[in-house]
């Protein structure tokens, strides 16, 4: 932007290449002010072009599982690359609800996005009998997290093979306090949403939304129960977040105080 004594005399858009030519003498303006969300979105779009492609690649993947996390990364990489250069993996397992195999294919069939869907449990049960077969057992943790590291190893398999990157889902706040799986879900060479608190990314699916045209979307492209729904990570039968944290909001004021202040 252009400032002189008398005010702003132009400014170039926001996280968008342009050009603009100012008269020092002509009269000045009012900065341009874009909503919170819209800042955000916008910046996360180009963040997002800017590492696929600066990086040489062409093609992502993303772990689509019908939750909010994996729903918003997925609208951002349609956004900032074109819905033919994403592609979402769908993994479900003994543990995942109808619902969210749903949302997960709906999401996709809104995008515009190709899927595949690799069914995990056949793996998963290898697995088990591994560790029965030398008096071993995984159990709680250990074989919630073992679900998620099978699915880590498809999605980092399919980029090897394919020569694309793996967009990883996990938010601000799970990171923040261990609510994720290493060489699992934290899997991927971008974070998308790894600075964008829980409460943030529901409130900015919520915005895309309600501005799905501004934001190149013919129709609002996350499933409104992916948004509504209580996060699980449906790694167990009935499984929910708040199971064993405090709720999002609880944990976002927390850490903005501790993280931000």
């Amino acid at each position: 932007f252009v400032v002189s004594p008398e005010g702003m005399l132009g400014e170039l858009p926001l996280f968008e290449t342009g050009s603009i030519s100012i008269d020092l003498d002509g009269p000045s303006c009012e900065a341009t002010l874009l909503s919170e969300h819209e800042e955000r979105f916008k910046a996360l779009v180009l963040g997002t072009k800017d590492y696929v492609e600066k990086s040489g690649h062409t093609q992502v993947i993303i772990g689509i599982s019908g939750g909010i996390d994996s729903a918003i990364v997925a609208t951002i990489a349609v956004s900032a690359l074109g819905r033919d250069a994403v592609t979402g993996i769908l993994m479900p397992s003994r543990y995942s609800s109808l619902g969210s195999v749903e949302d997960a294919e709906q999401l996709a069939k809104r995008l515009g996005i190709k899927t595949t869907t690799l069914p995990i449990e056949h793996m998963h049960a290898a697995f088990e009998r591994t560790l029965d077969d030398s008096c071993l057992e995984a159990t709680g943790l250990a074989s919630e997290n073992a679900q998620a590291r099978i699915r880590g190893l498809l999605l980092m398999a399919l980029a090897n093979e394919q020569g694309s990157l793996v967009l990883a889902t996990g938010n601000k706040s799970e990171l923040a306090v261990g609510y994720s799986t290493l060489y699992g879900d934290m899997n991927g060479a971008v974070s998308v949403i790894g600075d964008v608190y829980k409460t943030d990314v529901w409130s900015l699916a919520r915005w895309v939304n309600d501005n799905f045209e501004a934001c190149g979307f013919e129709n609002p492209p996350i499933p409104e129960s992916s948004i509504s729904k209580p996060p699980s990570a449906e790694l167990r039968p009935g499984q929910l977040d708040q199971d064993s944290l405090p709720e999002y909001e609880v944990i976002d004021m927390v850490l903005r105080l501790h993280v931000e202040f």
